[in-house]
């Protein structure tokens, strides 16, 4: 493999590639492989890493923008850029992404990829663009400067939430806590008026538009409010309806029935996952093990209840943001649960004594927490 030295992936220690003329420490993990560069940082699962038949390859799927070389006219892809350069030659990349596939297969052929340029190709100081698509080096020399490359996003399109997004916990009945709660994050209610609030010992801002509390790091906002947030509140409101239909509505499903409702102690790889039952966790937990582009969408016909001290934990560098639970009846977090994700409950979210939740909860009644902490994702 010319100008490339893989050296021992399967170890579970430091080593060094040669990535052009680059240098990098690779370090595998259980679920992931990192190699970081001198300025890049290459992240993967193990499992997407090959060498065979003289590639070195990583796999993903593909963002947009465009290159050129060393100031020529640009080209619409990264690829076009490079089957169009010669020897020397510095392939500028304009955009926070660029789109794979990128082939490098020309013997003899030395470029650099340089990123973190602008729309005019002025490069950004301390910028760096990201690969996101599948990258085979193949043959010749391929040096990266301010270039990072990610593996593909796997699993459905997020949900959107449109302005609900704004909340971390948003309901249309009521919104209570009793004991310490610490919530990080905007809390909305609509229609209900802001006495529906019980709990925060609310403080009136002087324009009324909204309220704040000591245990709120954010503001409360109510449909009683003086405008324009009973609009924002409509809105809103509106828009965690039609994310919640969005959900429930995705179709194909990757797995159906999973345990027959029961999840507790599996590690689940992003997808659409839907049961005809409620979902339960007990304390053993469960994993969602993926890439932080990565998206699960849960779709749960009844309750979902989660046991007491259960941890929801993420791996590979799985985010809370694109982990979406649509439940059609309740959602109960036990004490001392420690929750990830948005909840989108068509009915009530609870969350008992000392539970935690990173994400949203985004109730189509009411929300209610014991000493909790909320937290966006």
């Amino acid at each position: 493999m010319k100008n490339i030295i893989l050296l021992c992936l399967l170890m579970l220690f430091e080593q060094s590639l040669a990535f052009g003329a680059t240098e990098c420490n690779i370090v595998n993990y259980s679920d992931h492989t990192e190699a970081v560069c001198i300025g890049n940082s290459l992240v993967m699962p193990v499992s997407n890493i090959s060498s065979t038949a003289g590639a070195y390859q990583i796999t993903g799927t593909i963002a947009s923008s465009v290159a050129q070389t060393d100031g020529n006219a640009p080209f619409a892809t990264v690829q076009k850029a490079y089957d169009a350069a010669v020897d020397g030659d510095v392939i500028e990349i304009a955009g926070a992404t660029i789109p794979g596939p990128l082939l490098a297969n020309r013997q003899g052929l030395s470029v650099t990829f340089k990123g973190g340029y602008d729309s005019s190709f002025t490069q950004i100081p301390g910028s760096t663009t990201t690969i996101l698509g599948r990258v085979i080096l193949q043959d010749g020399r391929v040096n990266m400067n301010a270039i990072k490359v990610r593996p593909a996003a796997t699993g459905p399109s997020p949900v959107n939430l449109g302005t609900a997004g704004n909340f971390v916990i948003l309901a249309k009945t009521g919104v209570s806590t009793t004991g310490t709660t610490a919530v990080v994050g905007d809390i909305g209610l609509s229609p209900a008026a802001a006495s529906f609030i019980t709990g925060f010992a609310l403080i009136a801002d002087s324009t009324n538009t909204f309220s704040t509390s000591s245990l709120v790091t954010g503001k409360l906002y109510a449909s009683d409010y003086a405008p324009p947030t009973p609009s924002v509140m409509t809105t809103a409101v509106s828009d965690m309806q039609t994310a919640f239909t969005d959900a429930a509505g995705r179709t194909l499903p990757d797995f159906t029935e999973l345990g027959a409702g029961d999840i507790s102690g599996l590690t689940l790889v992003s997808g659409l996952y839907k049961w005809g039952t409620g979902v339960l966790i007990t304390s053993a937990g469960v994993t969602l093990s993926g890439g932080a582009n990565d998206v699960w969408i849960f779709q749960i016909a009844q309750d979902l209840t989660v046991n007491n001290s259960a941890i929801i934990t993420l791996s590979g560098g799985a985010q809370a943001k694109n982990i979406f639970w649509q439940v059609a009846g309740q959602a109960t977090l036990g004490t001392a649960a420690d929750f990830k994700g948005i909840i989108l409950s068509q009915t009530l979210i609870s969350l008992n004594t000392g539970a935690k939740l990173r994400g949203r909860a985004l109730a189509q009644t009411a929300v209610t927490l014991i000493a909790n902490t909320v937290t966006v994702p």
